[in-house]
């Protein structure tokens, strides 16, 4: 293509109105939260759309032919639930200035708080193109910010250089360091957090079986009782789960060789219903743990669902590390690292931007700080 070659960049209504052959082609395979298909499930099922505070919005840039060159998973949003970065002082500070915060943009897959791509782009140019179409949308429409959140890695600096503001913070993730076994990776622990973790295990698997289905094995009464668990989880943590049945049912239908479903029964119940669950996707490099819940609260059986299970599925899948979702520094004594996440953010008003710039420079501070810290209280054996 030349540079002569005239190029259209627009916001559309849905995910769903995008080809998604195009979609996945620009996505890639690594990360499943950014596929088409998981997208669309949100949107067809309602948990994004109306009355859901997630209009989609997502942006992309066409060719000549109308192919779809470049995209962006973008919603524009009238609250700050479900994403995990919290602005809320933000919010307030702008509402106390006599401003309106809301709507922003946000550029994120809802409710995941999983690294991923978040300019879907082959080429570098094509991505500032979306970061200035991100920014023309806030000043055409009045929004007072744009917000990026979980960016992988690689793409950090393409929003450093187009100069939007960073912010940092952590999540535990466990690294596969080429394990053969469970026992492997036990080896390298300090021997006092080695016998803690078999205990964990041998407690949490007495009188359960536990079961880790995937592909055509998950059906539709796995995600009945699953959904009983992320309700109950749901209510706890946000007051009303964020996705609906119907949503399970469609990830199910169109993703279930990504999805990796653990299930806890009482031993002799088998045929029974499961006491616990733990949901996870499969990515390329990567088993993300999304949500957990159960019916019978029994010791340790959150952290052999969650953490061991998944650590157990990564060594026998290849994957090189799991991501664990967001928060929990429990997990740094079951072998989960402090790792850095990253998210940037368009903030429109000049002296509101460099009122959180300010903000953020101390913030970045504190969060390296407490890198270090968890750092040295990892189980792994020194020295």
């Amino acid at each position: 293509m030349s540079d002569r070659d005239p190029l259209t960049i627009r916001m559309f209504g849905s995910v769903g109105s995008l080809d998604a052959g195009e979609w996945d082609a620009l996505a890639g395979p690594g990360n499943p939260f950014v596929s088409h298909a998981f997208l669309l499930a949100l949107e067809e099922s309602g948990s994004v759309g109306p009355g859901s505070g997630w209009a989609p919005a997502p942006l992309g840039i066409e060719g000549p032919d109308g192919a779809l060159l470049a995209a962006m998973p973008a919603y524009l949003k009238g609250h700050s639930q479900g994403e995990y970065v919290f602005d809320h002082a933000w919010a307030d500070a702008w509402h106390r200035a006599g401003r309106n915060y809301y709507p922003k943009l946000q550029i994120a897959v809802p409710f995941t708080p999983a690294t991923g791509p978040r300019l879907l782009a082959h080429d570098e140019g094509l991505a500032a193109a979306l970061l200035q179409a991100a920014e023309n949308v806030c000043a055409a429409q009045g929004l007072s910010s744009a917000h990026a959140t979980f960016i992988e890695p690689e793409q950090v600096p393409l929003f450093e250089r187009a100069g939007w503001l960073m912010r940092s913070d952590i999540q535990f993730h466990w690294e596969n360091r080429g394990y053969a076994a469970f026992d492997d990776f036990l080896t390298e622990l300090a021997s006092r957090k080695r016998k803690a973790i078999r205990k964990e295990r041998a407690a949490a698997q007495d009188g359960v079986v536990i079961r880790n289905l995937t592909g055509a094995d998950i059906r539709p009464e796995h995600w009945d009782a699953f959904w009983v668990f992320y309700q109950d989880t749901g209510a706890r943590k946000w007051g009303r789960p964020y996705l609906t049945r119907e949503a399970f049912t469609l990830l199910g239908e169109r993703m279930a060789d990504r999805i990796l479903l653990v299930l806890a029964y009482e031993e002799g119940n088998e045929a029974g219903e499961p006491i616990a669950g733990a949901l996870n996707f499969i990515g390329e490099e990567a088993l993300y743990g999304r949500y957990w819940g159960c019916t019978r609260d029994k010791p340790f059986l959150h952290f052999e669902l969650c953490y061991y299970q998944a650590i157990d599925a990564a060594i026998r899948l290849g994957l090189k590390r799991v991501e664990a979702g967001a928060q929990g520094g429990h997990k740094l004594a079951r072998g989960y690292e402090p790792v850095k996440t990253w998210s940037a953010h368009w903030i429109v008003d000049p002296g509101f931007r460099e009122a959180v710039a300010d903000y953020l420079e101390r913030e970045r501070e504190g969060i390296t700080l407490d890198q270090l810290h968890l750092g040295r209280h990892t189980p792994f054996r020194k020295g």
